[in-house]
């Protein structure tokens, strides 16, 4: 048996999520949330919106975030594995610009706290990965938009050598660098950093 832990990353309010987890002859149980432990680690959140993806290898989603009312999101590998990346885009942080990278999957069932005022986006390392992402906050189309995933000024690291392509959506393609975004004044509402 594994009790619920919160471990804080170099990125101030991102955290890394062990859940619960018990298992036995009949199978396993996992406690990814509770609202009390979260709260005494300094995450408030209200889930008000719940979505799931599944994509197969190679694909890579983000950087996305909203620039009104951005979201706080917990983000969850629940078949496969992903690199999860999370930007600070919190334009008063002493991080603004950094980024943070994780290794999610249904082994280890680690979920990844993303605050709001982060771009969040993943690659998929394995044949396929499904994807959990519990927001606080609503979605709202006409301010969602992103940070294109191979800005050089940012130099994400991703695992590029795991696939043997990188897919992304046509929308995804079109995203704009830090540079770019800061200049059209799009980034995220200010949020406290």
């Amino acid at each position: 048996m594994r009790e619920l832990t919160i471990q804080e990353t170099r990125l101030k309010g991102l955290r890394l999520i062990s859940p619960f987890y018990n298992q036995d002859d009949r199978g396993f149980f996992i406690k990814r949330f509770e609202k009390d432990i979260f709260k005494s680690k300094g995450i408030d959140i209200q889930i008000q919106e719940c979505f799931e993806s599944q994509s197969h290898k190679g694909v890579l989603r983000g950087m996305h975030f909203q620039s009104k009312e951005p979201q706080a999101k917990l983000i969850s590998c629940l078949e496969g594995r992903i690199f999860d990346v999370a930007l600070d885009l919190r334009r008063h942080s002493k991080t603004f610009g950094e980024w943070e990278g994780f290794y999610l999957d249904n082994v280890e069932n680690q979920s990844l706290y993303i605050p709001a005022g982060f771009a969040h986006g993943y690659l998929v390392l394995s044949p396929t990965a499904r994807v959990s992402y519990q927001c606080h906050g609503r979605y709202l189309a006409e301010s969602d938009t992103g940070i294109i995933w191979n800005d050089t000024d940012i130099d994400i690291k991703w695992p590029l050598h795991l696939v043997d392509e990188v897919q992304l959506s046509p929308r995804d393609q079109k995203f704009f660098t830090l540079k770019e975004c800061e200049k059209a004044q799009v980034l995220p509402e200010e949020v406290l950093g």
